[in-house]
């Protein structure tokens, strides 16, 4: 019996948000007898977890948190057989997997913010994109010491990138940037508050641009 292509679609979906419902903060805490989600933020997200937790158990999150996303856009892959459908699927699986990681059905729908999972599918289906996300989130996060700013204005670089890809990959990659950049900046919607009324908590330490430059007030 074969089964339908929009079976196997729905259930690569299904699998991507569950897959993407194994929040690696809220594993890893309750090895060690923990919720995340109690503490600092209350964000069950990397930087929460380095800020309460330290760069060890930030690494261990980070790991899986990205890993899953990367597993959610393999899926396809593995599972489903056409060709013209693979892409496309690829990228909605990353999606749900984020999607699993904001609002994990195993932890009460309280999750993180989706960052490190959609970085995940995007090494998988656009791994340039993946480098430059990296890359600007990195330059902001040393400039301001914002995570969440970086995070957003990272997220925003893809549609640049999209749009200077050009050819037949211009259409589908520029929905994917669109539809990442929004929901990074829907998931840090409170930090983007926090910002405009100058109550945003940033690393100071990351800073590390304004001090190279003497330019740290």
């Amino acid at each position: 019996m074969t089964v339908p292509v929009s079976a196997l679609a729905a259930g690569c979906l299904l699998l991507a948000y569950l897959l993407g419902s194994l929040s690696g903060s809220l594993l890893l805490g309750r090895l060690i007898g923990v919720d995340i989600r109690n503490s600092g933020s209350g964000n069950a997200g990397g930087t929460n977890a380095l800020r309460t937790r330290g760069w060890r158990f930030a690494l261990g999150v980070v790991a899986i948190d990205v890993g899953k996303g990367v597993l959610a856009a393999i899926l396809p892959l593995w599972l489903v057989h056409e060709a013209a459908m693979q892409w496309p699927l690829q990228a909605a699986c990353g999606f749900a997997a984020a999607l699993g990681h904001v609002w994990p059905v195993f932890f009460g729908f309280r999750g993180g913010k989706g960052a490190g999972t959609l970085i995940g599918a995007l090494l998988v289906i656009w791994p340039q994109a993946a480098g430059v996300v990296l890359l600007v989130w990195l330059l902001v996060l040393l400039s301001t010491g914002y995570v969440g700013l970086s995070t957003v204005l990272a997220g925003a670089s893809l549609i640049p990138l999209a749009l200077f890809s050009g050819g037949d990959t211009l259409a589908p990659r520029l929905l994917v940037a669109l539809v990442a950049a929004a929901f990074l900046a829907f998931t840090h919607r409170e930090n983007l508050r926090r910002l405009r009324a100058g109550t945003e908590s940033r690393f100071e330490k990351a800073r590390l641009i304004p001090r190279l430059f003497g330019l740290q007030r």
